[in-house]
């Protein structure tokens, strides 16, 4: 079943949670003058969340696309979602464009972003965060919106389960729980831990975000700067000494 549920001003989370896999995938809708949404989930969810947005905007208003990286939950359902909404651009790194994107979706050529670049979508100004494989991949790139103070993050703070759509309580023990559990399985080493990471989240920590809107779990609502520096922590636990 997949909700809706308003996470800032005018900022919905669409979340699937998917049983089988004990897993919620979330999008962004941020409703604005140019509508925006964040990951776009697989092609398999496109229908369901389709459905969701139509409830928000009309579907063919949609103006921009953006996504960390390039991975089926993330940016799968693009070039469905440029058949609905004929003017939808795709925002990513201008690595992304680069190596993937523009290639995989061809009807609108991407808005490569460099990091710091900005852009608004109305009463929204979005910046670019060039995040190289944090939360994996070369490409990856994070938008944080400025007017509402909250950061998009993509993977970062994954929480399996069913779990509530915005939370200001402590989700940090079950992003640990959940990194624990995938070291143990077939998921091992989701997350690349390289010289680069501990630096990067640092930085994103200095951004001061009020929400962390993640795709697995529950948003986050509080200080997102000491969530964040906490998390850093947590990967160094995990993943620290392993890659």
């Amino acid at each position: 079943m997949t909700t809706v549920n308003e996470i800032a001003p005018d900022i919905f989370r669409i979340s699937t949670y998917v049983p089988e896999g004990g897993l919620g995938f979330s999008q962004y809708l941020v409703r604005d003058e140019e509508p925006l949404l964040f990951h776009t989930g697989m092609r398999g969810l496109f229908p369901s969340v389709l459905e969701a947005v139509s409830t928000l905007i009309k579907p063919e208003t949609l103006r921009w696309v953006g996504f960390s990286h390039f991975e089926a939950d993330e940016c799968g359902a693009l070039n469905e979602w440029q058949m609905v909404a004929p003017n939808a651009v795709a925002v990513c790194s201008m690595v992304g464009k680069m190596v993937s994107v523009d290639d995989f979706a061809q009807k609108n050529p991407a808005r490569g972003m460099i990091d710091g670049e900005e852009f608004s979508t109305g009463k929204h100004t979005f910046r670019f965060i060039q995040t190289p494989h944090v939360p994996h991949c070369w490409e990856a790139g994070l938008l944080l919106d400025t007017t509402n103070e909250v950061l998009f993050c993509s993977d970062i703070l994954h929480q399996d389960g069913d779990v509530e759509p915005l939370t200001s309580e402590n989700v940090l023990d079950r992003v640990r729980q959940t990194l624990v559990d995938y070291q143990a399985g077939p998921l091992a080493n989701y997350l690349p831990y390289t010289p680069n990471t501990d630096p990067t989240l640092q930085r994103l920590a200095g951004l001061n975000p009020r929400v962390l809107a993640t795709m697995h779990g529950s948003a986050f609502e509080g200080d997102g700067g000491k969530v964040l520096r906490d998390y850093a922590g947590i990967l160094q636990e995990v993943f620290g000494s392993v890659n």
